[in-house]
């Protein structure tokens, strides 16, 4: 759910939930940015080339290369100078052969990180998909979780009326829930409108790519894509443990 700024995400909280919960469910709120096409020069792009240190590979799974789907600037995003490459399986190859790689293996996507002062513009291998660049400008915004993010110990509710907080969430907060749907982001809570949480426990989100004509972007039926990283990995810099999941209808 994405609010404008924290006094608004208090106030709705606080009027739907009551004191007591509200404040508990804003207490859940984190920082987000949304991806919206950018009109100038800007080092945030979804599609393009890769942005590589000299002498970095080309990611790969089985020898086939991943396709470089974002490529993201950290200090753009609030942090620490830096660039993000987003990869994942998605070659342009007959499914015959497709199906016969490991997509489901923890190297068919990749996070690798750049020093945007060394980086060079790394055009895709043969047979990775090669995307239109588009350039994009992070929007912050401040983000609660979706109402299947949220833990039953999270939040009091009353078991005599809600099932789990999901219930009570989607009770009160239902034409909030989801409004996330159907954009790029970046950090912040990821839309998972598909009954059942995208975010592996103690884990941050990364980056949630939605489906896009303009990219010949599909995942799946009507789904979205999603970068996550344990908090732990994110702390010390390891972006090697961040992984994808797509998630559709």
């Amino acid at each position: 759910m994405e609010f404008t700024d924290m006094a608004e995400l208090r106030g709705v909280c606080a009027e739907r939930l009551g004191e007591r919960v509200g404040a508990q469910y804003a207490a859940l709120a984190r920082r987000g940015f949304r991806l919206e096409p950018a009109r100038g020069a800007t080092r945030c792009t979804l599609g393009g080339a890769a942005r590589l240190n000299p002498g970095t590979p080309w990611p790969d799974l089985d020898g086939v290369p991943l396709s470089l789907l974002a490529v993201l600037d950290t200090e753009a995003l609030g942090g620490a100078p830096g660039l993000l490459n987003f990869f994942y399986l998605d070659p342009d190859i007959p499914y015959e052969e497709y199906r016969r790689l490991p997509a489901g293996a923890p190297q068919a996507s990749r996070v690798i990180p750049a020093d945007p002062l060394r980086a060079t513009e790394t055009p895709a291998p043969t047979p990775a998909r090669r995307y239109p660049a588009h350039p994009v400008l992070p929007t912050e915004v401040v983000m609660l979780p979706d109402c299947w993010d949220v833990p039953n110990t999270a939040l009091a509710y009353d078991p005599d009326e809600y099932w789990g907080v999901a219930s009570l969430l989607l009770d009160t907060m239902s034409d909030l829930d989801g409004n996330t749907a159907g954009t790029h982001r970046a950090l912040g809570w990821p839309d998972t409108s598909y009954a059942t949480s995208a975010m592996p426990p103690d884990s941050l989100h990364l980056l949630q790519l939605a489906e896009d004509d303009d990219l010949d972007w599909t995942w799946g039926d009507a789904g979205t894509l999603y970068f996550t990283i344990p908090e732990k990995a994110y702390a010390e810099g390891d972006f090697s443990a961040a992984s994808a999941e797509m998630r559709c209808c």
